[in-house]
């Protein structure tokens, strides 16, 4: 979910990267901390990811500001489903808590989810005043360690008294991104025995997004992984389910702003796979 583009004045070398341990991760959620070594400005380009994510700002100073359309937010946000063009710029050392929530989870964890799609909001807009006692916890912390125990400890408190998605709707969630993007509506449908128009509608209205529209966005993830991981487009394209060459480039185009060529030599990509490696899912690194 990070940068398209290296920023001036510091490199992703200077980066360093925590995920928590295998026996703190929880079922929907992912964590990791980024902190800047460097005192330097930098700017982050963000793409789609299919997920809800949490950006909480632990930096000592200005900490970073989000730019959706020409709208600013600055401090700790939610960036719902599709947010579209946004950037996130920084000057001084930031350290960051991202929390990526799989949208069932997430319509749990933070309330009703369809209004976040496509957009940035403050984390506090969302939380009240719990994310300022949040953000104080965390900051307070010693390690990422303790830090990732808080926000597991905090996420784990609203999952447990807020209501979930339909069971049915959770299903074709994980069953979309379990084929990595490759299912027809029809057949979840009757898999839960739903009719097509209900499973949609109610897909729609609890995660914000269509289940077609979320099969897409599920696709390209793994496409643009692949790309990352040096695959040919062409190959990439057979393997993830698109009709040819043509379609991948459109669909990468459409979700990232950028070639195919492009999102294989994007830095995002390299430090995404450092804090949420498919291939090591039990790799931890503490910082």
């Amino acid at each position: 979910m990070l940068s398209s583009g290296t920023p001036p004045g510091w490199s992703w070398s200077d980066v360093d990267v925590a995920v928590p341990r295998p026996s703190a991760r929880l079922p929907g959620i992912s964590m990791a901390g980024f902190r800047q070594r460097v005192f330097a400005y930098g700017e982050i380009a963000m793409v789609a990811h299919p997920s809800v994510t949490l950006l909480i700002d632990l930096s000592e100073g200005t900490g970073p500001v989000y730019d959706i359309h020409g709208r600013q937010q600055r401090g700790s946000v939610v960036v719902g489903l599709l947010p579209g063009d946004l950037r996130a710029a920084g000057w001084g050392r930031v350290d960051c808590l991202q929390i990526r929530l799989e949208p069932a989870v997430a319509a749990a964890v933070l309330g009703a989810t369809t209004e976040l799609s496509g957009t940035v909001v403050s984390l506090e807009d969302v939380w009240g005043r719990d994310a300022g006692r949040a953000e104080e916890r965390l900051c307070a912390a010693a390690s990422w360690d303790e830090r990732f125990t808080i926000a597991a400890e905090i996420l784990t408190r609203r999952l447990d008294d807020r209501t979930v998605v339909d069971p049915e709707v959770a299903y074709t969630w994980r069953r979309t991104l379990t084929s990595r993007g490759r299912v027809r509506v029809e057949g979840l449908a009757d898999a839960v025995g739903w009719s097509r128009k209900r499973l949609w509608s109610r897909f729609r209205s609890q995660l914000g997004i269509t289940p077609k529209r979320a099969a897409r966005l599920v696709r390209f993830d793994h496409a643009a992984h692949l790309l990352a991981a040096g695959h040919a487009a062409a190959g990439v394209a057979a393997e993830s389910g698109y009709v040819d060459q043509s379609h991948l480039h459109r669909e990468v185009k459409e979700f990232a702003g950028l070639t195919p060529t492009a999102v294989a030599a994007a830095p995002w990509l390299g430090i995404d796979d450092v804090a949420w490696p498919a291939s090591s899912p039990t790799r931890s690194r503490d910082c």
